[in-house]
């Protein structure tokens, strides 16, 4: 009889909701106000509260198609998706339309969400902060902020995640997927950010960021802050041990090992010579065997670094890496560059604070 009544004599003592059943009252409780997710999948090792809601979620990795079309062949994993297959091949039931940019919908719930993108809207408003959302998902997302809830649970090393994509780009650490593959030079990744990264600093000759002290350029923020310890002598690596101070990381790690005998040395096995850096003994072991990987397209030069083989390439290239702070002018040696900065006169440097404020 609630039915017809609409009588609800059962509140949540949580949030003042009320039910027309004890059972619809219990769900709520453990749905919106518990945290307890004793359900998890097998394949991601997401949590869930329900058995059914994991049941859901698990064709998303099985593929399995539980929906068929009656009039043919084709099968689907979501309902949803079966409704949209009825609208557009058999003209079976009704389109939810927006009265506003006339976009149609399968569902008249996706509708409703996509009706807020006009209002702008925001209904689902966050207890903890002044943040609120369109969608109550996003909501959801939001307060894995506050709670410190993390749902997504890798299945190799039991590492968690509040969001499914740190999860599925984690999981590419076990696999070894690399599946974003750059188009000049076929190298892989394994994120998109890497690939982006990678044609940046690699196949880019654009380098919007200069010193202001030489005039040096470089394609990213953190190449400059790096840079610019030279000039400012800023010592931000302290040692644990004692007083010292000093700018870059490789000479804190060789005083740790000098000083206080912490870390290991690499040695080189023909003549013992020791370096902190397992790099700086890879580029010694290069002299012992007389090989200059670096070679010139251009000459027959060839060369043991990389950097020595970069200042040789600007001879045969008219890229000019070097920016006077002051005037713009730019030029392709750094000597060329100091020489100019120091006659020309300090009126008009551009700052460079901001470059360090938003990082």
């Amino acid at each position: 009889m609630r039915v017809h009544t609409g009588d609800k004599p059962y509140k949540c003592s949580l949030c003042n909701k009320s039910f027309s059943q004890t059972s619809h009252l219990q769900t709520h409780k453990r749905y919106v106000h518990s945290n307890r997710r004793p359900y998890y999948c097998p394949y991601c090792g997401k949590l869930f509260k329900t058995i059914r809601y994991l049941k859901v979620h698990v064709l998303i990795h099985t593929g399995a198609k539980v929906y068929s079309c009656r009039h043919c062949d084709e099968c689907f994993t979501w309902l949803d998706q079966l409704k949209v297959h009825l609208l557009k091949s058999h003209n079976e039931g009704t389109w939810f339309t927006c009265h506003i940019c006339h976009k149609k919908f399968s569902l008249k719930y996706n509708l409703k969400i996509h009706s807020l993108c006009h209002s702008g809207e925001k209904p689902f408003k966050c207890q903890e902060c002044d943040a609120a959302f369109s969608q109550r998902g996003n909501l959801k997302t939001h307060i894995r902020l506050h709670t410190g809830l993390k749902p997504y649970k890798c299945s190799v090393c039991a590492k968690e995640f509040r969001h499914s994509p740190h999860l599925k780009a984690h999981m590419r650490v076990h696999t070894g997927d690399k599946p974003y593959k750059c188009s000049m030079c076929n190298k892989s990744f394994s994120q998109t950010s890497y690939l982006q990264r990678h044609k940046r600093h690699v196949h880019s000759n654009r380098r919007p960021y200069y010193c202001p002290y030489c005039g040096k350029v470089f394609k990213s923020s953190d190449h400059l802050k790096l840079h610019v310890r030279i000039h400012t002598g800023a010592k931000v690596y302290s040692c644990r041990h004692c007083s010292e101070s000093f700018s870059f990381h490789y000479q804190l790690k060789t005083h740790l090992l000098k000083s206080h005998n912490e870390g290991t040395w690499f040695t080189c096995h023909i003549c013992q010579k020791k370096f902190s850096l397992k790099a700086s003994l890879k580029k010694h072991s290069l002299r012992h065997g007389s090989v200059k990987p670096y070679v010139c397209r251009e000459c027959p030069m060839s060369f043991y670094t990389k950097g020595n083989f970069n200042r040789h390439q600007l001879k045969h290239s008219n890229v000019k890496r070097f920016c006077c702070g002051s005037c713009g002018k730019f030029f392709k040696y750094k000597d060329n560059t100091v020489r100019h900065f120091n006659r020309c006169s300090l009126t008009g440097v551009v700052p460079f604070s901001d470059i360090f404020a938003h990082k």
